[in-house]
């Protein structure tokens, strides 16, 4: 199962989602600046509805920008200590269809995991700084 993070603007998208790409859960809220005590809560809420635990998790999926530095580096930061926990691989992805696109690369074996993703900016730029 696939887990997908996207938090590029105040209405923060999480997703779980079979090996293929196809949607089980999704939900979106309004996070605003409770992004970071929250995040966790509703990842929790989704693999609860689905009877599933941290562990069931295979893959991450992160939207990786453009868009607010702040609630990119949040979402960026949860998805890439997941992965180091959990001992799975992440995926980060740009674009309208990030999520079709990272479940391929998941399914090719990728992994983004080193060096850690990047947030971009929305001015298209990668920083400097590693989450």
């Amino acid at each position: 199962m696939i887990l997908t993070i996207k938090t590029d603007n105040p209405q923060a998208e999480i997703g779980l989602f079979f090996d293929t790409g196809q949607k089980r859960q999704y939900k979106k809220w309004q996070a605003h600046r409770q992004l970071a005590e929250s995040i966790h809560k509703e990842i929790d809420v989704l693999l609860k509805a689905e009877s599933k635990t941290w562990q069931d998790v295979s893959g991450i999926i992160c939207y990786k920008g453009p868009g607010s530095f702040t609630g990119l580096r949040i979402g960026l930061t949860v998805a890439n200590a997941l992965s180091y926990g959990l001992g799975i691989p992440i995926i980060g992805q740009i674009g309208t269809d990030w999520i079709r696109q990272g479940a391929e690369r998941i399914a090719q074996g990728n992994n983004d995991n080193s060096p850690r993703i990047r947030c971009r900016t929305p001015n298209n730029s990668s920083e400097k700084v590693n989450y």
